[in-house]
């Protein structure tokens, strides 16, 4: 018996140490929790402030409003003080030269987009899409049909129903 007690007590002041250690364990992490805290709201303060001064230095300062633009003279004629605008002529052969530019240009782009419409991918993929929009619509139209069947069915047993109900 006595070394069963002794046993017993000594069991209870190794549990006790292990409680001991753990408290101070904890102790000194939550001090540290603490003070990490405590940083972290200086830190914060200080952020705050940078924030403010950067905020109150980025606010624009409104100018003075002295260049207003404002149509009165709107109908009347021009000052004289404007220059007149110059007529250059373009001869035949440079304007002949610039039209067809632009036709060219126009036509080669035009044959550009069409052989990209007409390539082989490009009609693959428009019937790979074509075939996939046929299906979904196909089954939404399916789901639909059963639904307003559904619903016809059951608005006629409402109405066999409300009918038996009557002469009930």
């Amino acid at each position: 018996m006595t070394t069963v007690v002794l046993l017993l007590g000594l069991l209870a002041g190794i549990l006790a140490l292990a409680v001991g250690v753990l408290g101070l364990a904890l102790r000194r992490t939550r001090r540290q929790a603490l003070a990490e805290v405590a940083a972290t709201r200086v830190e914060a303060a200080e952020l705050r402030a940078r924030v403010d001064a950067l905020a109150v230095a980025m606010t624009p300062v409104p100018a003075a409003v002295s260049d207003e633009f404002v149509i009165t003279e709107l109908g009347t004629t021009p000052p004289d003080d404007l220059p007149e605008p110059t007529v250059t002529r373009i001869e035949g052969r440079l304007f002949a030269d610039i039209v067809l530019r632009e036709s060219v240009v126009k036509v080669a782009s035009f044959s550009h987009g069409l052989r990209r419409a007409f390539a082989p991918e490009t009609r693959n993929r428009i019937r790979f899409e074509m075939k996939r929009e046929v299906k979904r619509s196909r089954k939404q139209r399916k789901v639909l049909i059963r639904d307003v069947r559904r619903e016809a069915a059951a608005r006629q047993r409402a109405a066999e129903a409300g009918v038996e109900g009557i002469s009930a």
